[in-house]
């Protein structure tokens, strides 16, 4: 498996990662078994980097996660997220208080049976606490050996700059793919001059750049999917044109559209580390095998032009899930 650099700090992880929301959260029910299956796939093939929350759940993530590394936590490169999961009533989200930060790695070390985090991410800004305290005590668990490394979640620019003058951060979490590319205007460049590694989530646009999804009624009632607006009636059909196409250039070279959409994400920038989520052990070896395929100059400016930004019909979360992003 090739490795990858993440960021400046010296943080060695696998070129491709595994997302893992999806095995207890986010699209509807999977067996337990073919997830823990998933993970020793992505294990056997080199894949150590593995993404989690303590929101993805809540908590059941987590503990499914550290149940699957138990005994090999030396092969794991763990990453997980706080501040979108509260127990308050009503719970406050996003929660970047510090006394929140303390009691969230706690319950993330016990879940994933642990004693440190190789990367701790603030999941999402909270607008009521200045960046810099939530930073500063993340860079305390840092000292105290709790956490490795940190980084932060769809966070803008401005917050990207202030939080790392606090501490050097390590990793940035953003969607990008084919049809969302919103970091290239700012988020982007700003990591790159920073030294900071880019890490994408749904780098296969939640499963529709597979060319897996034909329509809603193929997804589980409580799927996330249902309620994005990407996914909805007209959205959806605009959409399955720009899919067309990639599906062309796919069958053209012999590959999956997975694997072209993520070959163009590896290609899209340095340090830059997509953490493809699946339940499925076979997708695993598909995903990585990404890695081999070359695209030339002319392949990533054709797929380039196909989804140029803005060309994605619909949002990619409902309204009130929109307002937490570019904190």
């Amino acid at each position: 498996m090739q490795k990858t650099q993440l960021g400046s700090q010296g943080l060695e992880v696998s070129a491709v990662g595994l997302g893992c929301m999806g095995m207890t959260f986010g699209y509807g029910s999977v067996e337990e078994s073919r997830s823990i299956a998933t993970i020793e796939r992505a294990l056997e093939l080199g894949v150590d980097f593995l993404d989690s929350a303590d929101h993805y759940g809540p908590e059941t993530n987590e503990s499914l996660l550290g149940r699957a590394i138990a005994g090999r936590r030396d092969q794991v490169v763990l990453a997980t997220k706080f501040g979108s999961y509260s127990t308050e009533n009503p719970p406050r989200i996003p929660d970047g208080r510090p006394e929140t930060v303390r009691w969230a790695v706690e319950g993330s070390l016990k879940r994933l049976g642990t004693d440190y985090i190789d990367l701790y991410y603030q999941h999402r800004v909270d607008p009521q606490v200045p960046v810099e305290e939530t930073v500063g005590v993340m860079a305390e668990l840092v000292a105290e050996g709790k956490v490795g490394y940190i980084g932060l979640c769809e966070a803008s620019a401005q917050t990207i700059r202030r939080a790392h003058a606090v501490h050097p951060l390590t990793a940035v979490q953003t969607e990008y793919s084919l049809w969302t590319r919103d970091a290239e205007d700012e988020v982007l460049p700003t990591v790159k001059e920073l030294g900071i590694g880019f890490v994408p989530y749904s780098p296969l646009g939640r499963g529709f750049l597979t060319g897996t999804i034909a329509s809603l009624d193929s997804l589980a009632a409580n799927d996330f999917r249902r309620i994005a607006p990407r996914f909805q009636g007209d959205n959806l059909s605009a959409n399955r044109k720009l899919l067309g196409q990639l599906q062309e250039i796919a069958a053209e070279r012999g590959a999956t559209p997975a694997q072209v959409a993520l070959a163009w994400v590896l290609r899209s920038a340095e340090g830059i580390v997509p953490i493809p989520g699946t339940t499925r052990p076979e997708r695993v070896d598909e995903n990585t095998a990404a890695l081999d395929i070359a695209l030339s100059d002319a392949e990533l400016e054709e797929l380039s032009a196909i989804f140029a930004p803005g060309s994605a019909v619909g949002d990619r979360y409902p309204a009130a899930m929109m307002a937490t992003l570019n904190g």
